[in-house]
């Protein structure tokens, strides 16, 4: 069940603030200015999405305070629905990264003590009407602590009950988990449920246990149930993998100005092209498309590229081998 019959998403996961120290090529430790964008693997996934023309929400909470506030803010500033963006109070506060725009040694300060999104409830699940989506996105953050990893699971398990397609981005991030064990089984049991996995090499290594199977593990997911499996690897391209298909595509060069967003900005090109019923081959090669874009500009979610950007940049390079 991986068709995505249209372009409602509801993506589940983070949004925070990035602080980019600036001007780029800037190292933290010498900043002395900063430019604030939206963050969150989640949110930007779901900016990407609305750039590209469709339809996205998130729901997530972000805690009650001004960086909670300019999260949702910059939610509603870039067409996100924040309709299910709930304000928690107490300690918990929304995740903060300090970053570099620049390719060598890049340094990334993430702040994620008592982190908002994992606030994220069953019942902020079940106050959402599932049968206004066409597709459920996550990314593997959301089940690496409680209460969110439960939230997340009954929101797949709605989702399947809805006949909604699941999207699972594994996006494995280990200072976010208590131990590798919990997170190899935790993993596991979400992939298994969904219908579309985005993951790199190492992602899926990890999935498999061991680092040199991964791509075996990501075969395997595709064989056994009706599902798309994306197998990246960097510089080398990816392989998908669906109905006993299998190809592998090329990466677009690009004048990078720094490592992140590629993933998230992937993620939403693809999910979007298939919403719109492109083939898949070519919703891939436009994620991949909308990756070379996002890593020669500054920031993530304020790197997306729209519809009209993404086409000229494809009518000016050729695809990849």
């Amino acid at each position: 069940m991986h068709e995505i019959r249209g372009n409602r998403f509801l993506v589940i996961g983070r949004a925070g603030m990035d602080l980019y120290a600036d001007p780029p090529g800037t190292t933290i430790e010498a900043a002395t200015q900063f430019t604030a964008t939206l963050g969150g693997s989640s949110a930007n996934i779901a900016a990407g999405l609305v750039r590209q023309g469709a339809q996205a929400a998130l729901l997530t909470p972000v805690s009650d305070d001004a960086v909670g506030r300019f999260a949702q803010a910059q939610l509603r500033a870039y067409g996100v629905d924040d309709s299910h963006v709930t304000a928690v109070g107490g300690e918990a506060r929304n995740s903060l990264a300090v970053v570099e725009t620049r390719l060598e040694n890049t340094q990334s300060v993430i702040y994620r003590n008592g982190a908002a999104d994992f606030e994220l409830t069953e019942e902020m699940v079940a106050g959402v009407d599932f049968s206004g989506f066409d597709a459920v996105v996550t990314t593997g953050t959301v089940f690496a602590a409680g209460p969110s990893r439960g939230a997340a699971f009954r929101a797949f398990e709605t989702a399947r009950h809805h006949a909604i397609p699941v999207i699972f981005d594994i996006d494995y991030r280990p200072y976010s988990w208590s131990s590798p064990r919990e997170a190899e089984l935790t993993y596991s049991r979400a992939a298994e449920m969904a219908d579309i996995i985005v993951g790199n090499d190492v992602e899926f290594g990890f999935l498999a246990g061991d680092y040199d199977k991964g791509l075996d593990a990501a075969r395997s997911l595709a064989r056994t149930r009706d599902r798309i499996v994306v197998y990246k690897m960097g510089e080398e391209g990816a392989i998908t993998i669906c109905d006993r298909e299998e190809f592998r595509t090329g990466i677009y060069r690009t004048e990078a100005l720094k490592p992140t967003g590629a993933g998230d900005a992937f993620m939403a090109s693809f999910l979007a092209a298939l919403a719109s019923g492109r083939a898949l081959k070519e919703a891939v090669l436009r994620g991949s498309a909308a990756a070379a874009i996002v890593v020669a500009r500054v920031g993530c979610a304020p790197a997306m590229p729209t519809e009209t950007e993404l086409t000229q940049f494809l009518a000016t390079h050729d695809a990849p081998i």
